[in-house]
């Protein structure tokens, strides 16, 4: 045997892994990814060949311990990549590193066939692979968790551009519908959304409705404060719609200025008071007999 028997064991029975390897993960009743659909019969086995190969070739290669050397890097490039797409397309945590753990049962096997008749040869390979393997676990998961959080938080700031629409209701006039809490994060999209429009648009007036908005405090006073301050720096004056009885209330009780900013009690009332900032009225037409 050469210095390198768990990779001369893999290279030996590199056939016999795969198809238990791939025949565990159809089997596993705790992982059922590939029968839920998400995985197709082929595309599982080019996945845990071409595994297989990366992780033969960091075996044969690797000059030093532990899968931070160059030697592992086309094997890492792949779990990272294998990873991050699983994420994308909504697998478990679990059903990911079921990928990976579910080598240990042939690569194991394999081992003790090999090396079953020297105990000090078995016991340093066992446990060689299974530190390999181990860290290959841990490294996907972390990869795994990073991908998951870019992936919530682009979905987050996704529903954030779509919650702050920006409606030109005429000429000169927009609307800005506000739902839901106006954090800080929120409110710089609500203000890039809003001078956006203004700059396309060129209007001169926006309404703010925040009928949608459950409760006005300091801080979300503030908030629409400086989208105020900012619309007007670009030559657009705002009117905020919404103010219910009990909002009016609260910016009473909380010795709230809203900086003289026009205020109304619903959005058709605001648009009314726009149409004549913008010097049209609204006349009822009567109706014929």
């Amino acid at each position: 045997m050469q210095q390198n028997p768990l990779g001369d064991i893999v290279q030996q029975y590199q056939t016999e892994i795969l198809t238990e390897w791939i025949q565990g993960q159809q089997d596993n009743e705790r992982f059922p990814h590939t029968r839920m659909g998400l995985v197709r019969e082929a595309e599982l086995r080019e996945l845990c060949r071409n595994f297989l190969q990366y992780f033969l070739q960091g075996l044969r290669s690797a000059s030093a311990p532990g899968l931070q050397s160059p030697e592992w890097g086309d094997l890492r490039n792949f779990l990272s990549s294998f990873v991050r797409e699983r994420a994308i397309q909504g697998f478990s945590p679990s059903a990911t590193a079921s990928f990976i753990f579910l080598l240990k049962k042939p690569l194991f096997s394999r081992i003790g066939q090999a090396l079953g008749k020297n105990s000090d040869s078995l016991y340093q390979a066992i446990w060689t692979a299974n530190e390999i393997i181990d860290s290959l676990g841990l490294t996907a998961m972390e990869v795994f968790q990073k991908g998951r959080e870019e992936v919530i938080n682009r979905q987050q700031q996704e529903m954030m551009e779509l919650s702050t629409p920006v409606v030109k209701l005429w000429d000169g006039i927009l609307a800005l519908p506000v739902i839901g809490t106006l954090d800080s994060a929120r409110s710089q999209t609500v203000m890039e959304s809003l001078l956006q429009m203004i700059v396309e648009t060129g209007s001169k007036i926006a309404i703010i409705d925040i009928t949608g908005v459950p409760t006005v405090d300091t801080v979300v006073a503030q908030h629409l404060m400086k989208t105020v301050a900012a619309a007007r720096l670009m030559g657009a004056d705002c009117i905020i719609s919404g103010i219910r009885p009990q909002i009016a209330q609260t910016i009473v009780h909380l010795a709230i200025d809203l900086g003289g900013i026009s205020t109304k009690a619903t959005l058709a009332d605001a648009f009314r008071l726009a149409m004549q900032r913008v010097g049209m009225n609204i006349v009822a037409q009567s109706g014929r007999m």
